[in-house]
Order: structure tokens, then sequence, then C-alpha cells
């Protein structure tokens, strides 16, 4: 091909379209894949974690949120597929396309891949083992024993990587599991279990554009009685707005505590937009609960880099031109497994044109049949259980609780919630704790896999002496050496998050983090695609506005939280006023 555009690596090989099988219950295990593997990797810190302490702290009023960050990312992964099906090359190797070259690009990559190298979903992993060896909540006195066990699973979690053949075979096999195990728990819990208004309370804030925290009391209607639905705190008590002293980050420092219940009272919800149009001014934002909700949208659907390997997993799955040029093997059956270093592109006939249109079906079922709807139901089931049970858990008066066990909020309401037997409630507090496990240890093997495959495909493909020196077979040696080195990396930043921090403010600061990597990579992602693809492949209009706003939001989430949490801390760092 002739016209093929001019970059910072070395040309694409050219090679014919394969013709994919059609959609069916006869294809379906050559269809299921990539995106039931990313929603299994996606059910994590956002639906488990910070999902739980938002629904338990403000109900279903602010899953609009996550729904803007889970349709934002529908169009990113698209587009990430589409660069995959034409190229058979991961979107991190595109980035590396452009100027001014790869060493440039691979520098940036390290600083947006920070978020990655905190362990923050195992080390809340083994706070719920905790949970399950003691049979209560593990408290300050149980830190030692957390920190163990943060360490085995760390170790543990990169076990399955090693073997499958394909690498990406085993963690299709692992996050089919997940998805229909977890997701099949809480449907049922919800079913037998969970209060229709809660149902309703959920479902109805993935609409709810423009409910924010805000400074606000609780008497809405000004009548002097606590009306139905004005009991935020759910307190029983009709609260006012407390006087309150704040430091220069806004966080609280003291306050008067008017009704004597020993917290802060004065936060609330309501709709910015209604309330601007209703009293002709802007209410005032509770700017102190930022960083968990710019946590809350990184952590929704996906977030950060991890979306990009969506790329990966289309070429490692076969589809398009991914088929043309390989995958990364497993450490055990995965001897004539081997990889390209470069993709494969296909020329513009009518036979390759209809062959494309049928593999962008897949892109298309895969995304908004499969990993959307997954998404949607990752984050409102556990809402659900959370909203119906946190309320009888200790911890959900505690903040301070929440830090340390975020992930068994839930489990602690359920063991605590009248109208259970004894047997029945030590059962459920099992079951509960048992599929926390089994949404976080495989999410964070997943983080393991993701940061290795990412870091392997950008040496393997940027790197010319590793192109010209290493063979299609040894691909093998630098996944599992990055995994080496990966591994002891986590164990040293899982001590220092356990002994000096807590995890709560790991998965703030890996989410937050993430904000800005999937902001920056979605116009990264859109410019390529216009660039490098021909004029009959690249996204129209409503796939552009898609991505653009996907990035304006993610960036718009992480300069919000810098301005208002970061900012602070570095002007009194630097004497400014």
């Amino acid at each position: 091909m002739a016209d093929l555009p001019k970059t910072c690596l070395p040309d694409w090989d050219v090679a014919e379209l394969p013709e994919p099988k059609p959609l069916g219950l006869k294809n379906l295990a050559g269809f299921i894949g990539p995106g039931i593997v990313m929603c299994g990797f996606q059910l994590a810190g956002g639906e488990w974690l910070l999902g739980a302490e938002i629904t338990a702290r403000y109900g279903g009023s602010l899953m609009w949120i996550a729904a803007v960050a889970i349709i934002g990312q529908v169009f990113y992964n698209m587009e990430c597929g589409r660069y995959a099906l034409y190229t058979g090359e991961p979107v991190f190797t595109g980035f590396m396309r452009a100027k001014p070259g790869p060493q440039f690009w691979i520098g940036i990559f390290v600083l947006l891949s920070i978020g990655a190298f905190i362990p923050g979903l195992s080390t809340h992993g083994a706070a719920v083992l905790a949970a399950l060896i003691l049979n209560r909540v593990p408290g300050e006195e149980d830190r030692w024993l957390v920190t163990m066990l943060a360490f085995i699973l760390l170790g543990a979690v990169s076990l399955p990587i090693l073997v499958g053949g394909k690498v990406y075979n085993m963690m299709q096999a692992v996050m089919t599991t997940k998805v229909f195990v977890v997701l099949g728990f809480c449907l049922i819990m919800g079913v037998m279990f969970v209060k229709p208004q809660n149902w309703a309370n959920v479902f109805s804030g993935f609409f709810k554009v423009g409910n924010m925290p805000v400074v606000l009391g609780e008497d809405l209607n000004g009548n002097g009685t606590l009306d139905p639905g004005e009991d935020f705190d759910r307190d029983e008590r009709l609260d006012v707005i407390e006087p309150v002293t704040r430091d220069s980050g806004g966080k609280i420092t003291d306050f008067e505590d008017i009704d004597g219940d020993g917290k802060w009272d004065g936060e609330n919800v309501t709709n910015v937009f209604l309330t601007r149009m209703r009293d002709g001014e802007w209410p005032l934002l509770l700017m102190t609960q930022v960083a968990l909700l710019g946590a809350f949208a990184g952590f929704a659907g996906g977030g950060g880099l991890s979306n990009s390997t969506y790329s990966n997993y289309c070429r490692d799955k076969g589809w398009g031109m991914g088929s043309e040029v390989g995958a990364i093997p497993s450490a055990v059956g995965g001897r004539n497994v081997t990889l390209s270093h470069l993709g494969t592109v296909f020329e513009m006939t009518d036979e390759n044109l209809r062959r494309w249109k049928a593999w962008w079906k897949y892109i298309i079922m895969d995304q908004v049949f499969i990993w959307m709807p997954g998404c949607f139901m990752g984050m409102a089931l556990p809402a659900l259980i959370s909203m119906q049970f946190s309320p009888y858990s200790q911890l959900f008066h505690d903040s301070a609780g929440l830090d340390w066990a975020q992930a068994i909020i839930s489990a602690d309401g359920i063991r605590n919630a009248p109208g259970f037997s004894p047997m029945m409630s030590q059962t459920l507090w099992i079951a509960m704790l048992i599929v926390g496990l089994l949404v976080l240890l495989p999410s964070q093997m997943s983080i393991v896999e993701d940061v290795c495959r990412r870091w392997t495909d950008i040496i393997w493909s940027g790197s010319r002496h590793v192109r010209e020196t290493m063979k299609s077979h040894q691909v093998g040696r630098i996944y599992y050496t990055i995994l080496a080195f990966y591994v002891v990396w986590t164990f040293v930043c899982a001590w220092y998050f356990t002994k000096f921090e807590n995890p709560k403010v790991m998965v703030l600061v890996i989410a937050n983090l993430n904000n800005i990597g999937l902001g920056f990579t979605a116009f990264f992602v859109l410019r390529n695609n216009l660039v490098y693809l021909p004029k009959e492949l690249r996204p129209g209009w409503i796939h552009r506005i898609g991505i653009l706003g996907c990035g304006v939001f993610y960036l718009g989430m992480a300069a919000l939280v810098f301005y208002h949490k970061q900012l602070p801390i570095l002007k009194d760092l630097l004497g400014m006023e």
C-alpha cells in the first residue's frame, strides 16, 4: 500500500482482512471475550468500594456520575477497538507512532501509569480476608494481620497469569466466572432482601443529572418538621447547618455540635440546576467531598489506562487484523504462541470493507450489549445491597471506620440487620465477604496483568533494539521480567500504605490519577484514528463527540480535584496566600 501514513515506527505489514464468523449462538465462544474480561476487570473499586460509600452516604442520588462515566467509556473502548481491528496493534503502539517518537511517549506513559503502581484492591482484599479470619471487622490493632495478608495476596494473584497458553485465555476464564458469580449473588440478594424504594432510588439516580453534595439543612420546605425525604443522614433528627472551622484544604478542624451527636451536620444533596432555577442562585457545593466524587467517576466502569487494554484484548482474541499478529504467551502452555512486533493492515477493497463492517458489529455488540449493561449492573446491584444494609453497620456513622473497611460495610450491615436468624446472619456475612474477595482479588490480578501487558507492548514495539534482536516467540521474556519487578514494587508500596496510610487513601489516589490518564488518552486515541485510519474507517461525528466528551469529563474531574485539594496544599508548602 503506497498511501500508508508515515509514522515514528516502521510501516505496518499488509494482508487480507480475515472473514469473521457470523454472530450468533453457534459462535458464542468466538464472540464473548474482551467485553466480559473488561467488565470483570472493572467490577471492583468503583462498584464495591466507592460505590458502597457513595450510596451509604448519599443514597442513589449521585449514580448519574457513574452513568456519564460509563457512557463516555463506551465510546473510548469502541475507538480503541476500531484501531485494533484495522492495525492488529494495541493503541499504545499507535501512540508511539506519533511525533516526537517512542522515547518521548514512553516517559509520558510512565507518569500516566503511576496510579497502577499502587495496589489498593489487594490491600482492601486483605482487610476482607482478615474479617473472615477474625469473624469481625478488623480494627487498628489488626493492622499487622492485614499487612501480612496483603503481601500474601499480592503474590497469589499473579499465579494464574502463568498458565493458559495465551495470557488472555486465563483472564477470560477468571473474569467470566467472576462476573456471573458476583452479579448473580447481588441480584439474588437484591430480589430477596432489598426494598422496592431502594431499587427505585438507585436506578432513578442514573438519570438525576446535576445532583451534588451541598451545604444545606434538612428542613427543605421550612416548616420545622422532618418530612419524608428530608432525613439525609437517616438519623431521624431534623438537622441544621452547624457552624464549622476548616483548614486551607477545606478539611473540618472544629465545629459547633448543636445537637450533640458528635458529628458535623450540614451536608446534603440537591440538584444544582433546579436550585438555580428556583432560587436564582447556585447552592454552596460541599467541595470537601470532591476527591471522593472524582474517585467514584475514576472507578465507574473502568478508568485510567485500563480501558486502553480493550485494544490488546481484541488483538489477543484474534478479532480483525489481530489474527494476523498473535498474542502474549503464558509461561506454561504458551510455547507455540507468537507475537509480531508491529501490526498488519488491509487494503480498502470492496471485499475487505464488507468484512470490516461485520467485524465492527463485534465491537458494537461487545460494548453495547455486554460491557455497558455489565458495568451498569455492576454499579447498581452492589449499591442496592449497600443502601439496604449499610445503615445497620457500626461503620455507617463512623467515617474513620470506612477508611479501613469500605469493602466490609455491607457485609457488617447484613450481619447486624434485623429479621435474620443468627445462623442466616452468619451465613450471609461469610458469603458477602467471600464475594468481596472474588470482586477485589481478580481485579488486582487484572491490574497486574494490565500493567505488564501494556509495558510489554510498549517495549516490544517501541524499542528498536528489541525489534531487531528478539524473535516473535520471545515476547514472554519481557512480559514475565516486568511481572517480577512489578510484584516486588507492589510489595514495597503495600508496606508503605498499610504502615503509614490506609487503604482508602490508596483508592482515592489511584482513581484521581486514573482520571488524568483516561482524559488525556481519549484525545490521543481520536487523533490517531483520524490520522492513521483510511477515511472509510474513521469514526463518525457521534463517535467523535462521544470520545471528546469522555476526555473533557475526566480531565475536568481531575482539574476540579486538583484545584480544591492539591492546589491549597501546594500554596501552603510554597508559602503563598
